[in-house]
């Protein structure tokens, strides 16, 4: 298994992780926790965090694997986590039960502006790549947050988060594992799907969904959140999905593994919906309804982020910019796989 390098530091907080990680654990940490007024969504705090997280999934090359719990470490990493929640919380509202919160999901406008519906009608492949990128760090790990959630199930719900886990690590076939198909859609957009690769290129909103997701999975406390944001991807997945598929045949994009992706997820992502409505959702609440709040906020919380990620990329490509950060090369545009 190949480790990602470690990214470069957006400031202060995530400089101070990364020298860190540089040296050996266990020698104490000698960071100032995040400042009251510290930006909750900010490249700093984000990109901090997601290192931080990125410990306990494949780790860093040449990052000694005793980081992943190091007290220190975590102090520091649950210190990070208060600011992002109260930042969360300040914009979230959850005073709703789970089926209202989930109704706006279930209706598609007639008339959509969100990111799928931009690429469908207008957006040209350079665009589209741009998006493939954000997404590439979550997908190249698909369904490995939601996998915490496991041991932290019981009954029903254990049952049903199993079955959509399946499905999302290909049956049993390492080659239909939703993280494969989503590399062969990079290397047929002349993008490089080494894991990682592009995580000095992301900026902070999209690193703000996957740090939402590890938030939730790595606290038992915070299941019945994660739950509740993972029904909302279900939710929203196949019909942007067909979304997707139908943009890369207007951009006569030729590589079926480009529209493979996005075609295995309208049909399997409409049998996840229910799956993870019904058993995963409805047993939960059944059993525990005191997490009910919990659930909504999830739904919400992944809401906001979503959209301010959506916000951030149709502002760029509005104003005919790219949505990626100028790296560390000084390029603006998604890189294509070198010779």
């Amino acid at each position: 298994m190949t480790e990602p390098d470690l990214p470069n530091g957006r400031g202060p907080l995530s400089e101070a992780v990364l020298t860190a990680l540089r040296h050996p654990p266990g020698v104490g940490l000698e960071i100032a926790a995040p400042s009251a007024d510290a930006d909750a969504f900010g490249e700093d705090l984000q990109l901090a965090l997601y290192v931080c997280y990125e410990l306990h999934y494949r780790g860093f090359a040449q990052v000694d694997p005793g980081w992943e719990w190091d007290p220190d470490l975590l102090r520091l990493r649950a210190e990070l986590e208060a600011v992002f929640l109260r930042g969360l919380r300040a914009e979230v509202d959850t005073d709703c039960d789970v089926d209202a919160a989930l109704a706006p999901l279930l209706v598609e406008p007639l008339d959509g502006t969100g990111v799928s519906h931009h690429l469908l009608e207008r957006g040209d492949l350079d665009q589209f790549r741009e998006y493939v990128v954000h997404r590439s760090l979550y997908h190249l790990k698909e369904a490995d947050p939601q996998a915490w959630l496991l041991p932290r199930l019981t009954g029903r719900a254990k049952a049903g988060m199993v079955a959509v886990e399946f499905d999302e690590y290909g049956g049993g076939r390492a080659e239909r594992m939703h993280a494969h198909l989503f590399a062969d859609l990079m290397r047929g957009l002349g993008l490089d799907p080494t894991y990682g690769h592009y995580l000095d290129r992301v900026p902070a909103p999209m690193l703000a969904v996957v740090d939402l997701m590890s938030l939730f999975g790595l606290h038992r406390q915070h299941r019945a959140m994660a739950v509740g944001q993972f029904a909302a991807i279900e939710i929203g997945s196949s019909p942007n999905s067909a979304r997707l598929a139908r943009a890369l045949e207007r951009l006569e994009v030729r590589d079926p593994a480009c529209a493979f992706f996005y075609t295995e997820h309208v049909e399997a992502d409409a049998v996840h919906e229910q799956l993870v409505r019904r058993d995963v959702l409805g047993a939960m609440t059944r059993e525990e309804p005191s997490l009910e709040r919990d659930v909504v906020f999830g739904i919400r919380a992944g809401e906001l982020v979503e959209d301010r990620l959506a916000a951030h990329l149709l502002t760029a490509w509005e104003a005919g910019r790219s949505s990626l950060p100028a790296g560390p090369s000084g390029h603006a545009s998604a890189a294509p796989v070198g010779p």
